[in-house]
């Protein structure tokens, strides 16, 4: 395998896809919650796109278990968002999981979590979590510098 076969994935954009059991529910609570429209359709599937990335909500029989952070946006001000978030209808889970500070549980919210990847210089993060529409669990982070 050469270098340029080696790197191929690592040069591609990433694009999140996530299950949608009705899709107009989905696209509501992306459009009424969250304040998200998507930038183009086809049959069965919602294009969006964050930060200048995309992310797919696509019409599935099968569901999401939820049981893990599937998407999650980084934000500069975690409070704000959340706040904001609750005011558009968004509920956020309480969370008790090793590895947060505080307890391990959620504090209004929002889980102060030790440690983060070196490479994007940061000591820690904070995050909150919340279930869209069809039960895919999302999340909001915020780097601690």
């Amino acid at each position: 395998m050469n270098a340029d076969d080696r790197e191929m994935l690592a040069r591609g954009r990433v694009a999140t896809r996530l299950p949608a059991q009705d899709l107009d529910r989905a696209r509501r609570f992306y459009a009424e919650r969250l304040g998200l429209e998507p930038v183009d359709e086809r049959p069965g599937g919602l294009l969006y796109r964050c930060g200048g990335v995309d992310f797919v909500l696509f019409r599935s029989t099968g569901a999401s278990p939820g049981t893990f952070t599937q998407m999650a946006w980084e934000v500069e001000d975690i409070e704000r968002v959340v706040s904001a978030l609750e005011r558009r209808g968004v509920v956020f889970e309480e969370v008790d999981l090793p590895g947060l500070l505080g307890g391990g549980r959620t504090t209004d919210g929002i889980a102060e979590i030790d440690g983060n990847y070196p490479s994007k210089g940061a000591r820690g993060e904070r995050g909150a979590w919340f279930r869209d529409s069809e039960g895919n669990l999302l999340g909001i982070g915020q780097l601690v510098l």
